[in-house]
């Protein structure tokens, strides 16, 4: 088995139009490095120059928002599923 990876519609470019993608068990930054090595420039969609997950992307595991968790160290086991979500700003 493996971890299905959700891919946001803004990030779909990068993925092939891919709506969900699979990596290998590991921890949240595993999983950045293995999609950066799959899917050339989503890397920058998702960290910053100091390799850091941006602040605008929130990542959930099995729905669970990882700044609750382990932050970018949070386990990835099979059969997990994380949900990548862009955050969205607006007002008047």
């Amino acid at each position: 088995m493996a971890v299905s990876v959700l891919i946001p519609t803004p990030m779909r470019k990068q993925t092939n139009e891919q709506d969900t993608v699979e990596v290998n068990p590991g921890t949240i930054a595993t999983m950045v490095k293995e999609l950066a090595a799959q899917y050339p420039g989503i890397e920058k969609r998702l960290v910053d120059d100091q390799g850091e997950l941006r602040r605008f992307i929130n990542f959930y595991v099995n729905e669970e928002d990882i700044r609750f968790l382990e932050g970018k160290e949070t386990p990835l086991n099979d059969g997990d599923t994380v949900s990548i979500v862009p955050a969205i700003a607006g007002g008047c």
